[in-house]
């Protein structure tokens, strides 16, 4: 039986929207794509607060009805019973440690000085936040590290859902001000990654974030 068709609404330069797109992409599965300006605030509409509460992107519906939100949650329904989520429950309890830590010590930091740096004004008061960010986003890059010294992967012995959840963001890092030449072993696994059979890149950011991020290089 083929795999059911599913809908995501996601904006495609976010890099937890990209996790779904990377994903469905790899496995060959059928999906339709529907582009949300979240950033300038296209989830807080009654309609989609109708079917996500929570107002945020990326959000999974069915076909036959029947909505699934939070990126690492859609990444784990779509991947059961594929190689990218392992069946054997200890490695797959190793995989979920690592997407827990991605959303509460990688993303809160890395995604979020991306976002400050590309999406709000350069005159902006979060600006203020990005020292905090970069040390513990920097603290996230170095376990990390420290990881990719004893294994190739962090779903387990091969590519899965684990590694595709920390290269959302990590292969972005610089975006929010990251120097990842200082991360050697990172800088290979994101090649490995994108040597991975049927891996997508993430679409380029619009010419006015592009603009904004010049800006904070400079």
């Amino acid at each position: 039986m083929s795999p059911e068709s599913v809908t995501v609404h996601g904006m495609s330069t976010s890099g937890n929207c990209h996790k779904v797109r990377l994903l469905l992409e790899q496995l060959g599965r059928p999906y339709a794509w529907i582009e949300v300006d979240s950033a300038n605030g296209a989830t807080r509409t009654p309609a989609y607060l109708a079917k996500n509460l929570n107002g945020k992107v990326p959000m999974l519906e069915r076909a036959g009805g029947g909505v699934l939100v939070e990126s690492d949650a859609i990444l784990c329904w779509l991947a059961e019973g594929t190689p990218m989520l392992p069946a054997d429950t200890w490695q797959r309890a190793q995989a979920l440690s690592w997407l827990f830590f991605e959303q509460y010590s990688h993303e809160p930091y890395i995604a979020v000085a991306r976002f400050i740096r590309g999406w709000t004004p350069v005159d902006s008061p979060r600006r203020a936040d990005l020292p905090r960010l970069i040390e513990r986003g920097g603290q996230a890059l170095s376990v990390m590290e420290k990881h990719l010294q004893r294994a190739a992967w962090f779903t387990g012995d091969t590519y899965g859902v684990a590694d595709i959840a920390l290269f959302a963001y990590t292969h972005c890092a610089e975006d929010g001000g990251f120097d990842l030449s200082a991360y050697p072993r990172i800088t290979d696994w994101l090649a490995r990654v994108r040597a991975t059979p049927g891996f997508v890149p993430m679409p380029g950011v619009s010419d006015e974030v592009a603009a904004r991020l010049a800006f904070s290089r400079a």
